[in-house]
């Protein structure tokens, strides 16, 4: 809630980085921004990161722009009143219907994402963590909705999906700081100024307004409203797991933080990436090779090329 060496969109037109089909939802983002990314003139390696980030912009965005909407708009007070989640509460009592399709829009996304996870990125530092979370989230999601703990599961997903939005909003900006062999200072600072704002939403959605109002409202209020709710302890263990997530991605955070004020980062990246600097180094030198076989490739095709010439290992066309 985020998140850089991903997903396999744009390594080719029908399979990810690790060779395996995309599936019928993956080639969407990748049909609708891969081309728009090329327009731009990103660097390859961005153009082929640029689609999934796009994608996930426009759906964290979407979601909790709704889940805001539930919260703030409509009569419902779980945010400002946790304990009313629980108000009234019977096994088997009827879910609105704005908010069962908050739950069938953010399974169908974390059904997918563990897919996504597991068959299509490159695997990284924390990806064990990460389908954990694809899978707790994911478990939440089904059992709060059949235990009809519903209320509270939205206020989870409202605390949740900013940080997400943040993220992608970075990573795009990064992607666009170079186009075409120019700088852009302002996605640079838009750049730094989201990954500022990502770092202080997180603690403050996830691990202060988190545990203030949903763990309360689950572990303290449930019971004084609900003397004898069922499945008390398997629910509430769920969220502690998501709260200890929630904790380990922050110390990448801090790591973060740490490297830009000591001096030793000077670009906003993903830590997650590598394990240490010998996964970085192995993973230059996979991007290198790959770079040297794309060169040989279009030498071969632009020397029978009419009206093509190669410089710098790039195809460009020749203008009268």
């Amino acid at each position: 809630m985020g998140k850089d060496k991903e997903r396999g969109f744009g390594f080719s037109s029908g399979t990810t980085a690790n060779g395996s089909s995309l599936s019928p939802a993956a080639r969407v983002p990748l049909a609708l921004w891969k081309p728009f990314a090329q327009r731009c003139c990103l660097q390859p390696k961005d153009t082929a990161k640029m689609p999934e980030s796009a994608w996930k912009l426009v759906f964290y965005t979407m979601s909790w722009s709704y889940s805001t909407y539930l919260l703030f708009f409509t009569n419902y007070t779980f945010f400002h009143d946790p304990p009313s989640a629980f108000y009234d509460w019977k096994s088997g009592m009827t879910v609105p219907t704005d908010i069962a399709i908050a739950y069938l829009i953010q399974g169908s996304f974390y059904g997918h994402s563990i897919y996504a996870t597991v068959y299509m990125d490159d695997w990284r530092k924390d990806s064990t963590v990460m389908v954990v979370h694809h899978v707790v989230t994911l478990a939440l999601i089904t059992f709060s909705y059949a235990f009809r703990f519903h209320n509270i599961g939205l206020l989870v997903l409202f605390l949740h999906d900013i940080n997400d939005i943040q993220l992608e909003f970075t990573k795009l900006n990064v992607y666009f700081k170079t186009r075409g062999g120019d700088y852009y200072l302002i996605h640079d600072i838009l750049s730094n100024m989201g990954s500022v704002s990502f770092s202080i939403t997180w603690f403050w959605f996830r691990l202060y307004w988190f545990p203030l109002k949903v763990l309360y409202a689950t572990c303290v209020s449930s019971l004084q409203s609900v003397p004898n709710i069922p499945f008390y302890f398997f629910f509430n263990s769920l969220l502690l797991t998501l709260l200890c997530m929630n904790i380990y991605w922050f110390l990448f955070i801090v790591a973060f933080v740490a490297k830009v004020l000591t001096g030793q980062m000077k670009d906003v990246k993903d830590l997650r990436e590598y394990e240490g600097e010998e996964g970085a180094q192995r993973a230059a030198a996979l991007l290198a090779a790959q770079q040297r076989l794309q060169s040989e490739d279009a030498g071969h095709l632009n020397n029978s090329a009419e009206g093509k010439h190669v410089q710098n290992g790039i195809t460009k066309e020749k203008h009268l």
